[in-house]
């Protein structure tokens, strides 16, 4: 029973991963430069064969940098998406119980007391904005 995770688990995972996949983009985007230098040196040696395979090592890097971007940018907003489920959950359960609570305060008051106390509130609260307004 308890091996069970939660959605707030999940994710905090999902970012871990999104910033991982973007760490794994950096780091290709610098592999992929050092591929670069060593073409330009192979050219500059004249050996053409191994400034090929560094070519299409660059190449790799390259591609290998930007599929990880895309993978972290749909990890981050798979984890938005989680985050607001997670979020309109927590509200939803909130909601239920002022409406439970509601419910228990007007069974137990009379809708006429109720109206009073309200109509002094708002009196209340108007002469409060009032003096408030006359301090400035």
């Amino acid at each position: 029973m308890g091996n069970k995770i939660s959605l707030e688990d999940e994710m905090i995972n999902l970012r871990l991963t999104s910033k991982q996949m973007k760490r794994s983009a950096i780091k290709c985007q610098k592999n992929e430069k050092a591929a670069i230098e060593k073409v330009k040196k192979a050219i500059k040696a004249g050996n053409l064969d191994q400034a090929r395979i560094y070519g299409q090592d660059a190449i790799r890097e390259k591609n290998q940098a930007l599929n990880c971007e895309r993978l972290g940018s749909r990890i981050d907003a798979t984890a938005s998406r989680v985050e607001t489920a997670v979020r309109m959950g927590a509200v939803s359960q909130s909601m239920s119980g002022v409406t439970k609570g509601m419910e228990t305060a007007l069974g137990a008051m009379d809708v006429d007391k109720i109206t009073q106390i309200m109509d002094k509130f708002e009196q209340q609260f108007e002469d409060l904005d009032v003096k408030s307004s006359y301090m400035e």
